[in-house]
């Protein structure tokens, strides 16, 4: 936060890079970050010049050369010269990881490819992005993990699940908790 209300950034030594000018700010991540000026989103590099006017409603960070937006209402995606290659179509969106898009449709989640084509139909009641090859999904209370071509690695039985970091998975059985490997095996017992 910088001054009256406005975003800026540093660096390592506390030194303003971009002094406080924009209303929102979001992280830097391939070269640019999301900012915003008031009512739009577009994206600033680290000379603080508009590389991406903004002309969006919400804007993500860019993963995998794609960055999530909001226009009208609807999510799609942009590439890094501000081109919309996905169309704003989706009730929700997430960051691409792992060559795949995590989108919502009514109250189903699935996952899309570069493209704009779903790899995995929306089917999940949660689901999360990627990470490590895996992405946690939820059918009614239960959690588990799929794999990048939708199929079931871990079934659902957990109460809640964490995302993958370092080959493991924090995991929640009842008010136990423990961390699980990509087989689904506990690497200690679950503590409470």
């Amino acid at each position: 936060m910088g001054s009256r209300g406005k975003f800026g950034y540093i660096d390592k030594t506390g030194k303003y890079v971009l002094p406080p000018r924009f209303r929102g700010a979001g992280r830097f991540a391939e070269a640019c970050a999301p900012v915003s000026t008031g009512e739009r989103w577009g994206y600033t590099d680290r000379n603080g010049r508009f590389v991406i006017n903004p002309l969006y409603e919400e804007a993500g960070n860019f993963a995998d050369g794609l960055a999530v937006i909001r226009l009208g209402g609807r999510y799609g995606y942009i590439n890094r010269a501000g081109k919309i290659v996905i169309n704003p179509q989706f009730d929700s969106a997430g960051e691409f990881s792992d060559g795949l898009g995590l989108v919502g449709v009514g109250r189903k989640f699935g996952y899309i490819d570069r493209d704009g084509n779903y790899a995995i139909r929306p089917s999940f009641e949660q689901a999360g992005e990627f990470s490590q090859g895996l992405a946690r999904v939820g059918f009614g209370n239960r959690y588990g993990y799929i794999d990048t071509r939708g199929g079931m690695v871990i079934n659902p039985q957990f109460d809640r699940a964490g995302d993958f970091y370092r080959g493991l998975a924090p995991v929640w059985l009842g008010n136990r908790q423990g961390y699980i490997n990509r087989q689904g095996k506990y690497v200690w017992l679950p503590t409470t």
